[in-house]
């Protein structure tokens, strides 16, 4: 059974309401959401299955105490059962949740975002589509035998950006997503937070791995590509995030993820 905490953000029903998780005990069953008919955002919540969130259109950003994850479309965000997790989606969202039972199929121990192959796609939407009471043996659990061994198959992509319970970093964070466009140096942030830059550097390696650099432009691609899949204008998006042009800033993306956002998309 889920468990949820939190207020919603909007005067419409949480998606849980139509999603009864113990409905079923086949080893993965899937639902389709229209988020036009649902709140914005699920407060944090958890459950013993694995959850994999497609993006169908629109984009879904995934919290989780440890990171971030954006979810784009031809992607999914993979969310081991347990993990207290939260989701916030963009107006235009429609999304697939393929829900996998516990041992049911080899796949990651921590939240990551997978690529999403077109064959695995149709088959979460045709699970989606057909009653739940399939038989291991019949058409429908054979499909779900394959669609597990393709969903384990599935490469991890980079678009997360680590997170940190720790207070200084934490605030960093808040502050940066609240103002993505913020260009404050390392300097800055560690008088901000009253640090010495050392110490802030050290820290912030160590607490997500990455220097203070690598994690903004890190940040600055996940919330790129949450804006850009809910309908934002490169231009638009560009400035938001503080590039002096929208070249500079399509230059960051393309070396981040090999192509243009335009291509990214079309793709």
């Amino acid at each position: 059974m889920i468990s949820k905490s939190g207020q919603s953000a909007r005067l419409l029903r949480s998606c849980y309401d139509d999603v009864d998780l113990d409905q079923s005990d086949r080893p993965a069953f899937a639902v389709h959401l229209d988020f036009s008919d649902y709140e914005a955002e699920v407060p944090q919540h958890q459950h013993k299955e694995g959850q994999l969130i497609l993006a169908l259109h629109g984009a879904v950003t995934c919290r989780t105490e440890n990171g971030i994850w954006i979810v784009p479309p031809d992607c999914g965000v993979w969310i081991p059962g347990g993990v207290p997790h939260s989701n916030q989606v963009t107006s235009n969202a429609r999304l697939s949740y393929l829900f996998v039972q516990p041992g049911a199929a080899t796949l990651p121990w921590e939240c990551c975002t997978l690529a999403v192959s077109p064959m695995l796609r149709e088959m979460i939407l045709r699970l989606a589509d057909v009653p739940l009471n399939y038989a291991p043996d019949d058409h429908v659990g054979r499909m779900v035998r394959v669609l597990l061994d393709e969903l384990a198959q599935m490469p991890i992509q980079g678009l997360d950006l680590p997170a940190s319970s720790h207070p200084k970093i934490a605030a960093i964070t808040a502050a940066l997503m609240a103002e993505p466009g913020n260009r404050r140096t390392l300097v800055d942030w560690a008088a901000h937070v009253a640090m010495s830059e050392r110490s802030l550097k050290r820290l912030m390696v160590q607490e997500t791995g990455l220097t203070f650099g690598r994690w903004r432009r890190q940040l600055h691609l996940v919330i790129a590509l949450r804006e850009l899949a809910s309908g934002a204008t490169v231009q638009r998006v560009s400035s938001d995030l503080g590039y002096e042009s929208p070249t500079a800033f399509i230059v960051m993306f393309k070396k981040a993820l090999g192509t243009t956002p335009a291509r990214y998309f079309a793709s």
